[in-house]
């Protein structure tokens, strides 16, 4: 009998990919259209996110350009810009909208340094669960089929090396993530 990890390989992977996720929303020197994913302007009655209603695209290394399909929504969009007081600035002309990213201070840095860090606690305190849970399954697992106690290790340490293995990926995107705010 041999235990099967695959529920517990992909919940890893879930985790590696929402710490992805949440580091990309971190703002950094550089401005990146996912920045903006969060912002959902009042459009036609209905909330809508930028994407749906505009085209992003990155100027330069700290402006974006909003080229909204119907002009008469740009100031919904600037409104709804300011409202997500992501510390930008805004400035609508002829075309659409322009959003600028300010330089990051050093104060600045460092607290998105500590907030991509509370991001990967998060992360590693859901693999923590997901290995007790894990582990409990292994215990029921002997005690319903009568599973060998050598078996019941082997398993447990093979979980351990996975857990492992994910919170060393997790502080690969950290380290990157850490890479891209010192810039």
């Amino acid at each position: 009998m041999s235990y099967d990890f695959s529920k517990l390989d992909a919940a890893i992977k879930e985790t590696e990919e929402w710490l992805s996720k949440e580091l990309s929303a971190v703002r950094t020197g550089r401005a990146t259209p996912i920045l903006l994913d969060g912002v959902k302007p009042e459009v036609y009655g209905t909330r809508s996110p930028i994407s749906s209603v505009a085209s992003v695209t990155i100027e330069d290394a700290r402006t974006l350009r909003i080229s909204p399909w119907d002009k008469s929504v740009i100031k919904n969009i600037e409104k709804a810009i300011v409202d997500a007081d992501l510390g930008v600035g805004t400035s609508v002309d002829d075309q659409g909208l322009r959003v600028s990213f300010p330089e990051l201070t050093a104060e600045r840095r460092t607290m998105l340094g500590k907030l991509a860090g509370e991001k990967t606690e998060q992360a590693r305190i859901t693999l923590r669960g997901h290995r007790t849970d894990t582990l409990k399954e292994i215990d029921a697992a002997e005690k319903e089929l009568g599973m060998s106690q050598d078996e019941v290790k082997r398993y447990k340490e093979e979980v351990q090396k996975k857990i492992d293995k994910g919170n060393e990926s997790l502080e690969v995107v950290l380290k990157k993530k850490q890479e891209e705010i010192s810039i």
